[in-house]
């Protein structure tokens, strides 16, 4: 028995998501005295996976094939069900992503396995497999028992430590193909944000809304961020009044982000712009309303 763990990389670098859920399954495994193996589909540097690896994983598997590198949900879904049966997991452990949220669920169908989202806390096994997650986004928790012979996991991010030295693992490239079926999606094209930070993967992020006033002030937000070395972001009636471009919209339907640090400036706190940001494990406000709603959700606030 052991755990599998799907881990990503954008530009050869390994998400730093992904080195969370390794160094989660590592816990939960040393828990029960499992192994752990990691499954990587995108093309990434031995020395990067290596590194990677050593947050957790004895063994990193690593597939080619054009439809993993498109993001294909259907041809991912059928590479980590080969990979499951390849080192009879019982356990799946994801991390947080767009693709993850398309992946997830078809894989639990695929393997008739049952599956827990958003999970914060390793499970607890005394009296069956229950796990603990964030729901409402983030408002609530619920503890979850997960039933069937196979789990499917996806974590939240910040939700576990990314701990390095754990390991030293070993790295195989493996034979995994996609079926027919599961290419009925055609890749056209991808358009990637770019900058010196990338919002999703950023550390610090500073964002600003409409009480900048406007795209004039911006390079107040610009600077600062320059000076943290942080992403920028902004709210929806921002990106809505084309202040700024709509990768940067951070919220529940725009960009989800889980900085160690988030500036919210001049933004009042909208339900769904809380949703987007409320992984964030600092979060600092900056606002001339002393009642705005952001200031519920800030550690600190500044008026």
């Amino acid at each position: 028995m052991s755990v599998l763990v799907y881990i990503e990389s954008v530009e050869n670098q390994v998400k730093a998501s992904s080195l969370e859920a390794l160094s989660y399954a590592f816990s939960f495994a040393a828990k029960i005295g499992h192994k752990v193996f990691a499954l990587c589909l995108t093309k990434t540097s031995e020395a990067n996976l290596s590194l990677a690896g050593a947050h957790g994983a004895e063994v990193i598997y690593t597939a080619e094939n054009s439809a993993f590198e498109d993001g294909n949900s259907l041809a991912v879904t059928s590479a980590i069900a080969q990979a499951v049966e390849k080192t009879s997991a019982k356990v799946i452990i994801l991390p947080k992503s767009a693709l993850v949220d398309a992946v997830a669920p078809r894989l639990a169908a695929r393997l008739k396995a049952g599956i827990a989202t958003n999970v914060t806390e390793l499970p607890e096994t005394d009296n069956g497999f229950v796990v603990k997650r964030s729901i409402f986004t983030g408002k609530a928790f619920a503890n979850t028992q997960v039933n069937g012979d196979i789990k499917v996991l996806t974590l939240k991010k910040n939700a576990h430590p990314a701990i390095a030295g754990q390991t030293s693992p070993t790295i195989e490239s493996i034979s995994l193909e996609p079926a027919s079926t599961d290419l009925t999606v055609k890749h056209l094209g991808t358009e990637r944000a770019t900058g010196e930070v990338l919002l999703p993967e950023a550390g610090i992020v500073v964002s600003g809304g409409r009480g900048l006033k406007g795209p004039e002030n911006w390079h107040l937000v610009e600077n600062l961020a320059k000076t943290l070395g942080a992403a920028t972001g902004c709210s929806k009636p921002v990106s809505d009044l084309h202040w700024r471009p709509h990768h940067e919209h951070v919220g529940q339907t725009g960009i989800k982000v889980s900085p160690d640090l988030y500036i919210a400036i001049g933004i009042s706190g909208a339900i769904q712009h809380i949703a987007g940001i409320s992984a964030s494990k600092c979060i600092v406000a900056i606002n001339n309303d002393p009642e705005a709603p952001i200031f519920k959700s800030a550690d600190y606030g500044i008026v």
